[in-house]
């Protein structure tokens, strides 16, 4: 009779333990059928970071151990204006940028932005456009000049809070040119002077050159063969005190990254 009772117990506590596993296994089966839709979410996720890259030249740095988002802009080519620019050319649309600078503004999420030039120049009121917004930016920003910033490039390095720049990149400072029909009268070279002034004021503003020091490299005769202006290197440009420091993609990193830790204190 004890024997009867001892296999009915044992069998109660198989039965038992049975029920007990049964729910973590379908616990197992419910993960095991969620991790593809994860894996899938994942994968469009990081397709649709790679596109953005690939078209706009944009993307999210966050994975910093500071737990910063910061968002990387490319300033890349020639500065397109109003008329588009052949495919095979290289370009920065400005239709592009001034939406997302405004949502940069906008958003709780983003920390800060990075901006990475290499520009040619381009249209003076599309690169004027983009520089007074980012010099508009209540977040912290910081600009880091690779290979070159020429002509409307200077005032978009300069827009940021603070700039550097590779050892060997360039800067060419330039008078204004002007493409198309031309009116050889008086009125068209004052307007000349207003768009030039337009831009050294800008540049003045947002750096510690002068604005006569400017001018003067602007209107260098001995400097460039076929052209009037300057071509600054590297250290030369922190020398006449348009870029604040020589450094690399390491530096402007880690001065961001103290920027926004500066900035989230005061708030």
């Amino acid at each position: 009779m004890q024997s009867v009772i001892n296999n009915e117990n044992t069998n109660s506590n198989v039965d038992n333990n049975s029920n007990n596993n049964k729910p973590a296994n379908d616990d197992r089966d419910k993960t095991n059928k969620d991790n593809p839709e994860d894996e899938k979410l994942k994968q469009e996720n990081e397709d649709l970071k790679d596109k953005k890259i690939s078209e706009y030249g944009q993307t999210v740095l966050d994975n910093n151990n500071k737990e910063h988002k910061i968002h990387l802009l490319s300033v890349i080519g020639e500065i397109e204006g109003h008329e588009c620019l052949p495919q095979h050319n290289k370009t920065t649309k400005y239709e592009h940028v001034l939406p997302q600078l405004a949502a940069i503004e906008d958003s709780s999420d983003i920390d800060g932005l990075l901006i990475l030039i290499n520009t040619v120049g381009g249209d003076v009121e599309a690169g004027l456009a983009i520089a007074e917004m980012i010099a508009s930016l209540s977040k912290p920003t910081v600009s880091l000049v690779l290979g070159g910033s020429h002509s409307i490039g200077v005032p978009l390095a300069v827009s940021a809070d603070y700039s550097f720049i590779v050892p060997t990149a360039t800067m060419i400072i330039h008078p204004v040119r002007m493409n198309g029909t031309v009116i050889g009268v008086t009125q068209t070279f004052e307007y000349i002077e207003k768009i030039q002034d337009r831009i050294i004021k800008f540049v003045v503003r947002n750096s510690n050159i002068s604005y006569q020091d400017f001018k003067n490299l602007m209107l260098d005769t001995t400097q460039l063969a076929k052209d009037v202006g300057s071509i600054l290197v590297g250290e030369e440009t922190v020398n006449h005190k348009i870029i604040n420091e020589v450094g690399g993609i390491n530096e402007a990193l880690t001065k961001l990254n103290n920027m926004i830790d500066e900035n989230q204190g005061k708030d």
